[in-house]
């Protein structure tokens, strides 16, 4: 399987390390433990279209969001992720 990266191309899979979804958005400090708890450990299953956080580990090391479609596996596209990924390695 190959898959899109925005800065080299078309690269094997294997170059590439999933961090899971991309849209969860980090609590503020000193919010609740719920709150935390839930960021940290409760994560959706889609079934459809879902962006995931991956880096390209064995290439230009970039963070990149791909968006995925978890009926198929199908990669529909890739874009750079920024600063994206946290302290995540």
């Amino acid at each position: 399987m190959r898959l899109p990266c925005p800065h080299c191309g078309s690269r094997p899979a294997d170059e590439f390390t999933c961090y899971g979804a991309a849209d969860p958005v980090r609590p503020a400090a000193g919010a609740p433990a719920q709150v935390w708890h839930d960021y940290v450990h409760i994560r959706p299953n889609p079934y459809g279209l879902h962006n995931e956080l991956w880096q390209h580990v064995h290439g230009c090391r970039r963070w990149l969001v791909m968006t995925r479609d978890t009926r198929t596996h199908a990669v529909l596209g890739a874009r750079d992720g920024g600063s994206r990924g946290g302290g995540a390695a």
